[in-house]
C-alpha cells in the first residue's frame, strides 16, 4: 500500500491496523488525541524506522508531509461512556474531522476509508442487517451523537465520491473486541472480561436476552485491508454473523477466564441504555461476495486472547485480579 495515515491510530483498532500495515511492509503515521486512545498501545512501535507518532485533534486542520497513498479514518469515540461524557466533541469528530480527513485525502490524491459502524442501524427492526437497511435511529437520544455522527459520515464520504470521483470505501463496524481495548470503556466485553477477573458478579441488564455477535480484531483488520483494495465505494457490513445472547456471552467469559463470579441481572437506569438495541447480527454476504473474508478466529480463542490481556495489564497496574484457572 505504500504510506499510510491512520486517524484514531493510538486506538484499540488503529493500533492492530498499524501493527499490520507495519507488518506488510509499509509505512505508517498515526494520528490522535488521545483523547480515548492511549500510548501503550503503540509503545513496541516507537522506534520502528516505518512508523511515526503525532498527537492531533482531527477536527484542526491536517497537514502531513509527504504523499499519502491511503487515509484510514478510525478516529471516532465509540463508547458509551466516551460519547456520553464528550457529546459534541463525538459529533464534531464524524462531522468536521471526517470533511477535514477527505480533504486530505483529495489533496494527496489518496484512497481513503470511512470506519463506520453497525450503530447506523440504531435499534434494527431488519434482522439480520444487510447493508440496504436505512436504519432506526433516534436521532435525538443520548446515542444520537455517534449514530448520527458516523451517518453523516457516510453521507459526507459518498458525497466526495460523487462529486469528486474519490477511491473512497466505508466499512460498518459490527462488535469487535481483542486486546487493547480500554477497561473503563463500558462496553460488554471490557465489563464481562474486568468483573470476572476481579471476582465481581457479572451485570446482565434485565433478562440478558439482548444479542450480539463478536468479531475478533485481527478479522476486522484484514476486512478492512481487503475492502480498501476492492474500490468498491459503498457500505459494506464487516462482523462476525454468530449471533448470541449476552447472558449466553457472560457464561462464556466466566468459563474460559476461570472465574467464581456470579451473574447478577440488573435492571438498565441510566441513558447509557437508553436506545440499546435489542439485536445486532452483520448480514456479510456482501464482504463475503466482494471480498471473499469471512471471520477466522473462534469466540473462545478470541476471548483468551483478550483476557490474557487484561489479567496481565491488572496485574502490572496492581488490581489484584482472579488467577487463572
Amino acid at each position: 500500500m505504500g504510506r499510510v495515515l491512520i486517524t484514531g491510530g493510538a486506538g484499540f483498532i488503529g493500533s492492530h491496523l498499524a501493527d499490520r500495515l507495519i507488518a506488510d511492509g509499509n509505512e505508517v503515521i498515526a494520528l490522535d488525541n488521545l483523547s480515548t486512545g492511549h500510548p501503550r498501545n503503540i509503545a513496541h512501535l516507537m522506534g520502528n524506522a516505518n512508523f511515526r507518532f503525532l498527537k492531533y485533534d482531527v477536527t484542526d486542520y491536517i497537514h502531513v508531509e509527504g504523499p499519502l497513498d491511503i487515509i484510514f479514518h478510525l478516529a471516532s469515540l465509540p463508547s458509551p461512556v466516551d460519547y456520553l461524557r464528550m457529546p459534541i466533541p463525538t459529533l464534531k469528530v464524524g462531522a468536521i474531522g471526517t470533511h477535514k480527513a477527505l480533504g486530505l485525502a483529495r489533496a494527496k490524491g489518496s484512497r481513503f476509508l470511512l470506519a463506520s459502524t453497525s450503530e447506523v442501524y440504531g435499534d434494527p427492526t431488519v434482522h439480520p442487517q444487510p447493508e440496504e437497511y436505512w436504519g432506526n435511529v433516534n436521532p435525538v437520544g443520548p446515542r444520537g451523537v455517534y449514530d448520527e455522527s458516523k451517518r453523516f459520515a457516510e453521507a459526507m464520504t459518498m458525497a466526495y465520491q460523487r462529486n469528486h470521483h474519490m477511491p473512497n470505501s466505508i466499512c460498518r463496524i459490527f462488535n469487535t473486541y481483542g486486546p487493547r481495548m480500554r477497561a473503563d470503556d463500558g462496553r460488554v466485553v471490557t465489563n464481562f472480561v474486568a468483573q470476572a477477573l476481579r471476582g465481581d458478579p457479572l451485570t446482565v441488564y434485565d433478562d440478558g436476552g439482548r444479542t450480539r455477535s463478536f468479531c475478533f480484531v485481527s478479522d476486522l483488520v484484514e476486512g478492512m485491508l481487503r475492502l480498501v483494495k476492492s474500490g468498491h465505494h459503498e457500505p459494506v457490513n464487516l462482523g462476525n454473523p454468530r449471533e448470541m445472547t449476552i447472558l449466553e456471552f457472560a457464561h462464556r467469559v466466566v468459563e474460559l477466564s476461570g472465574s467464581t463470579s456470579k451473574i447478577d441481572f440488573v435492571k438498565p437506569e441510566d441513558e447509557r441504555t437508553q436506545d440499546d438495541p435489542k439485536t445486532r447480527q452483520p448480514d456479510i454476504s456482501k464482504a463475503r461476495r466482494l471480498l471473499g473474508w469471512e471471520p477466522q478466529v473462534g469466540l473462545d480463542e478470541g476471548l483468551r486472547q483478550t483476557i490474557d490481556y487484561f489479567r496481565n495489564l491488572f496485574a502490572s497496574e496492581g488490581g489484584g485480579v482472579a488467577q487463572r484457572a
